[in-house]
């Protein structure tokens, strides 16, 4: 029976997938790129929902809840925010540019150079970084989840290379044969699907817990018994303190939400910009559903342990294992007959994120190295030609590295790190190549390089004591460290701009390609969606932390960081209205 719905979920998929992409433009760079810039507000929503949601999420994150409570919803909740910003202010400037990368925007603010250095970034984090571990992640996901190894009577390291391959393989067949457009089509069949074995989850554990009462009065029995848990306002020693939803956590959120080439690309193969800011807000609002699906679970699975309703596994330091919290919930009560389900739920959140990730790393190696630095006057056919070849280097590569990372200790933290590197300097250039006029070229790579490097110094010398808690140097949460790189980032961009200003202020032209109209409810769909991140918040804060909250050293940093955000924008607002009057 497991298999059975297993196979017939997971090929449904793939048939659906096929007859509704069969038509497609498969011959040109928008059509293999961007899907013939055809995509409409529901696959845009559903394909930026399951790109975003992996094993890593659905382990990690539910972990995480299981340790330090509600409060960890920030990721998911303030995302709506970052949505928001996407949709009204960064999505209507990148359909304007008519561009299928981030690095070709950057080329139009400012030059070729700044194109390839952040192409070159990209693609460098994506093959090395963030393919690799979305198949060691989600294949060691799959493994714990559903005892694999144990159901095929195999070693956990010969079961990994086994899934990381089938992950690889199939991914590789959506990303390489179908283009974005089957990417987005698959990513919304599987977030359906998703969706409905996350809730399921939830449902039958509350259901178990509130009996014939049902699974409201199980929910009210599990807030009642921790109550602890339930609070969104973090203490300043948790792993999301509140003042930080200001800082880092609304930094990382922007730049994965706004300029991450992995996640935004289905947005630049919108139909139109009303179809395209649909889609984002639409995402918002599922994303404020999503505590729903990663932090809900990893609570009941705290209530299901201190009850005695599920044995965690203990780790060597005798305290549970919290990234086994979701899977032992999953054991515990999810019904066999669904577990084939589950099972094809799960390989397609990790499937979305890998074809997801291959499809934009072999979209920014084709326009962006390829044809901007290799062979500039690279056909259509050539550039999809070798956009394929090297994609399938990229994909087997990863295969081959995946498994190698058993020997981490910490791929979490590994990944965190990786990320700042490379978000923190392409967020910076964007931002100043959309808000400034005439901030020249070298300021941008300057700037960038500068952010680069800080990072890494810190991150790997000594110097990363300073955003250690465990260590004697720790003055500063590393959220607030990343958001005071970006600002002097900036600043020295704008520094550069101001003593060396391009001759002309930049012109941002239409390019033609897309429909330009806005969609009317964008701006009170946007409220809305603010007003509801802040009701979660207020309806979920215990104020008797505020205070602790407050008083912290940390906070004040938090404050210092906003009072400079506030001071450039001033200064930027300034700069571009003198910019006006230059003929």
């Amino acid at each position: 029976m497991q298999l059975i719905s297993f196979l017939i979920f997971t090929l449904g998929v793939l048939a659906v997938t096929m007859y509704l992409t069969r038509k497609d433009d498969h011959d040109s760079s928008d059509g293999y790129f961007l899907g013939g810039r055809s995509l409409t507000a529901g696959f845009i929503a559903g394909s930026l929902m399951l790109t975003n949601l992996s094993t890593e999420q659905l382990v990690g994150l539910n972990g995480s809840a299981f340790i330090n409570g509600l409060s960890v919803m920030a990721w998911e909740v303030v995302a709506a925010i970052s949505l928001v910003i996407m949709a009204l202010f960064f999505l209507p400037k990148f359909l304007k540019s008519g561009i299928a990368t981030v690095p070709q925007f950057l080329e139009e603010r400012f030059n070729a150079t700044t194109r390839k250095i952040t192409s070159i970034i990209f693609i460098f984090a994506y093959a090395v970084i963030l393919l690799p571990l979305i198949l060691f992640t989600g294949a060691k996901g799959m493994i714990s989840i559903l005892g694999l190894d144990t159901m095929l009577g195999m070693e956990f390291s010969q079961c990994l290379w086994i899934v990381v391959i089938l992950i690889g393989v199939l991914g590789s067949v959506y990303a390489i044969f179908g283009g974005l457009k089957a990417v987005a089509v698959s990513d919304t069949l599987n977030g359906f699907g998703l969706l409905v074995g996350g809730i399921a989850i939830s449902y039958f554990a509350l259901s178990t817990v509130g009996g014939d009462k049902g699974i409201f009065e199980g929910y009210a029995l599990v807030k009642q018994t921790i109550p602890e848990k339930f609070n969104s306002i973090s203490n300043p020693d948790g792993d999301v303190p509140f003042y930080t939803l200001f800082t880092g956590v609304l930094l990382l959120n922007l730049f994965y939400w706004t300029t991450n080439q992995q996640i935004i690309q289905r947005t630049f193969g919108a139909t139109n910009l009303a179809e395209g800011q649909k889609g984002v807000l639409l995402a918002g609002g599922l994303k404020i559903l999503g505590p729903l699906i990663l932090v809900l679970p990893g609570l009941l699975a705290y209530y299901f342990h201190t009850q005695g309703l599920m044995k965690m596994p203990l780790k060597d330091n005798g305290l549970p294992d919290a990234d086994q919290a979701y899977g032992m919930l999953v054991q515990t009560v999810m019904p066999v007959w669904m577990t084939g389900f589950f099972a094809a739920v799960l390989l397609g959140a990790i499937l979305s994120s890998f074809n997801s990730a291959l499809n934009s790393t072999c979209t920014l190696f084709s326009l962006g190295v390829y044809k901007g630095i290799i062979n500039k006057n690279a056909s259509e056919e050539q550039i999809i030609g070798i956009g394929k070849k090297f994609s399938w280097i990229i994909a087997i590569s990863s295969m081959i590295i995946a498994p190698l990372l058993m020997g981490q200790t910490s791929i979490f933290g590994y990944l965190q790190k990786m990320n700042a590197i490379y978000f923190v300097p392409i967020f910076a250039v964007v931002i100043v190549g959309m808000l400034t006029k005439r901030v020249p070229a070298i300021a941008a790579n300057i700037g960038m390089v500068f952010a680069f490097v800080v990072i890494i110094g810190v991150y790997f010398t000594g110097l990363g004591g300073i955003i250690d808690p465990k260590s004697d140097m720790f003055i500063l949460h590393n959220f607030h460290f990343i958001g005071m790189v970006l600002l002097l980032s900036i600043a020295i961009m704008l520094i550069i701009g101001k003593a060396t200003p391009m001759a002309k202020p930049f012109i941002h032209k239409h390019s033609g390609d897309v429909d330009m109209t806005p969609w009317k409810g964008a701006k009170p769909a946007g409220a809305i969606l603010i007003a509801i991140v802040l009701a979660i918040y207020i309806n979920f804060a215990d104020m008797s932390v505020i205070g602790a909250v407050a008083t912290s050293e940390k906070a004040y940093a938090g404050l210092f960081i906003l009072g400079v955000v506030f001071t450039i924008f001033k200064f930027i607002k300034s700069a571009n209205s003198k910019d006006t009057t230059v003929k």
